[in-house]
């Protein structure tokens, strides 16, 4: 597919040239030229002889900057002073700090916030451990935990390398659902010891969101923390990708007009978000999916090792369909792709049923260019920001996060992931609709308030589920 040019590979390049209007005109017909978009012209200095410049430009990444600043470099009496990537400039210092929510002006106030008054608020919390969620950060607090074996798509980069996520992650928290998160990046990748450390960690925290482990480990985390917390565990590269899939879904089907127990669905991939999906999916009432891996159809007459590739097995392909991804997309409703670039192509998306939908989720580049997908399908979503329905977990993991903390929910059940997905849905009103808005922007102020109060709404039916004081 077409790389587009992206803010994410956003110049600024400080430019030296002569005086008068022809000269930053010129330069920003160079950039131009040179297939960036210009987004700003700012003027740093100003004089008789000459100016100085700061041009900043969407461009396709790394080598083609190089190119665009070798354009500017060009222009007759022009020089390029430096040139920063402005991603890696919201980068400098980390994009997370700490704030007190109380002010220390004098004696009086630190005496209550420290010692000697702070005291008497331990032994309360002492004598009754559930005061911690109402008398410390525990109450809206999050641990985003990884060991940066499965970051993005760039795999097994280490705790360090993986720190950036986690911190965009945090923000995502605060800016959408105002929950304090903060990274926890753990330098072992032994299932016992990050299962140990995340519940010796567990008293700070009022929930804990696992990130970008590698499967199969991730589920045995997940499940063990699950059993021995008693605070709600989630594993968003499995159940928030679920829960945004199965919105993006339930509108769709209301785009072409079908029902999700009616459908034939075809998922790429079978890790953690692939399995997730599936129960995600029969959960609502799917009942002909077939899912395929590198092999082709799963199907309960092949043998696997792993427990959970054996549940999807055990729990999808009803009629025994054999054959590769290609062959499973002939009469097919409904294409998710979780898996790789490029795995299909237009010509098999055109053996699909009329008004077939198509999420082709791997990121950056999905299983199949959209716009050679949307030749032959009726709706399409990717994962990327430059094309229309972008399938992204923020809309997800905050606003559940914010209800789960509020309802003091010690356990995240299926119900409150389909609640979740149900209110992003319904973010979207009926004469909004359109096979190019099945999913809201990720900025709609709505989104979140709607899944908290969706999770609040479900986890009340579900006493056992939460704590006695919320």
């Amino acid at each position: 597919m077409t790389v587009q040019t992206s803010p994410g590979h956003s110049i600024t390049a400080r430019v030296s040239a002569p005086a008068g209007f022809s000269a930053t005109a010129a330069l920003a017909a160079a950039a131009a030229s040179a297939g960036a978009d210009v987004t700003a012209l700012d003027m740093v200095e100003s004089g008789h002889e000459g100016v100085v410049v700061d041009l900043t430009a969407y461009t396709r990444g790394v080598t083609h900057a190089a190119e665009v600043v070798e354009a500017l470099k060009s222009v007759d009496g022009v020089e390029v002073a430096n040139v920063s990537d402005r991603t890696f400039l919201m980068h400098l210092g980390g994009k997370l700090s700490v704030q007190s929510k109380v002010e220390l002006r004098n004696r009086d106030e630190l005496s209550r916030a420290y010692t000697p008054g702070v005291a008497r608020v331990c032994m309360a919390i002492h004598e009754n451990p559930d005061d911690a969620r109402h008398l410390t950060i525990k109450r809206n607090t999050v641990a985003v935990v990884t060991d940066g074996t499965a970051v993005l798509g760039l795999g097994n980069i280490g705790p360090a390398a993986a720190l950036p996520v986690m911190e965009g992650k945090a923000a995502l928290f605060k800016r959408f659902a105002d929950v304090d998160a903060w990274p926890v990046c753990l330098d072992t990748t032994d299932t016992e010891q990050i299962i140990s450390i995340v519940k010796a960690l567990a008293p700070v925290y009022g929930g804990v969101n696992l990130e970008d482990i590698a499967a199969p480990r991730c589920f045995e985390i997940e499940r063990r923390l699950r059993e021995e917390l008693d605070i709600p565990v989630f594993h968003d590269d499995q159940h928030g990708t679920a829960i945004v899939v199965l919105a993006a879904l339930i509108n769709a089907l209301r785009v072409v007009g079908k029902e999700i127990s009616e459908v034939r669905i075809v998922v790429s991939g079978v890790g953690a978000a692939g399995h997730a999906i599936i129960q995600l999916l029969k959960a609502q009432g799917a009942r002909d999916i077939i899912a395929c891996d590198r092999n082709g159809a799963v199907d309960h007459d092949r043998e696997y090792a792993d427990e959970h590739r054996r549940w999807i097995a055990d729990n999808t392909n009803p009629s025994g369909f054999v054959g590769t991804l290609h062959d499973a997309l002939a009469g097919a409703d409904v294409f998710v792709g979780v898996s790789a670039p490029g795995v299909i192509e237009g010509k098999h998306v055109a053996t699909m049923n009329d008004g077939a939908i198509v999420l082709a989720l791997a990121n950056p580049d999905p299983e199949i260019d959209p716009l050679e997908a949307a030749e032959h399908a009726a709706v399409v979503a990717t994962g990327r920001s430059d094309f229309p329905n972008q399938i992204n977990n923020v809309l997800a993991f905050p606003g559940l996060f914010r209800g789960l903390l509020d309802a003091g929910v010690r356990e995240i059940s299926t119900e409150l992931l389909v609640a979740a997905a149900e209110a992003i849905a319904g973010c979207v009103a009926s004469d909004e609709l359109t096979s190019s808005y099945i999913i809201p922007s990720v900025f709609d102020a709505r989104v979140a308030p709607a899944v908290a109060a969706a999770v609040q709404a479900t986890a009340v039916t579900q006493p056992a589920a939460t704590t006695e004081e919320n």
